[in-house]
């Protein structure tokens, strides 16, 4: 059970409307309980809308690649909830076999998958900002090898934005979706 009781149908126009906004046009299920817990406050969850959904949709990083570090992130914050979300529906989209989704949930998942060497210097820089919040200069000099400086700057902030995410989700004790994928243990 969540901290905090997600918004239930019905909702208010003005809710419904937001909710609707932050799903895809596709998607037959309820919005996710992170966004219905969200809209408890429907200023903050306005404000988050902007940065989540420009990462999401409007980035300069290759899809593929987004969802790396999505994976990674999430998977080093023990955060079952948005590495399930995204390892349902967007990873595969994006193109991340599930073999590379599992591997993004091991210690060591730099080498326990088939990574090209950009997502290898991708799930490196993630597991270093992870471990010091720091990126030392190797690190660096290995994404300027792929990334030009407008990328740089968006993943640091697309690693914080997720670990942030993720932050949000463990805090809330949210659950996974029940149509997300499970979490690799062991």
């Amino acid at each position: 059970m969540p901290r905090i009781e997600p918004l239930t149908p019905p909702y208010t126009a003005d809710i419904d409307r937001a909710l609707r906004r932050w799903m895809p046009p596709d998607v037959t299920h309820e919005p996710l309980t992170l966004f219905r817990v969200l809209h408890r406050n429907p200023e903050l969850a306005s404000r988050m809308f902007v940065l989540g959904a420009g990462l999401l949709g409007h980035g300069l990083l290759p899809a593929i690649d987004r969802e790396i570090v999505i994976a990674r992130v999430t998977a080093r914050s023990a955060c079952a909830y948005e590495w399930g979300v995204h390892a349902a529906t967007m990873a595969p989209r994006a193109g991340l076999s599930p073999e590379q989704l599992r591997a993004t949930a091991r210690p060591d998942a730099a080498v326990s998958a088939p990574w090209s060497p950009r997502h290898t210097a991708l799930l490196h820089a993630v597991d270093e900002l992870n471990d010091t919040t720091q990126l030392a200069q190797p690190a660096w000099d290995a994404l300027r090898m792929y990334y030009e400086e407008a990328q740089l700057l968006e993943l640091l902030v697309l690693i914080g934005w997720y670990r942030t995410i993720s932050y949000l989700a463990n805090g809330l004790l949210l659950e996974e979706e029940p149509w997300g994928a499970r979490f690799p243990t062991g």
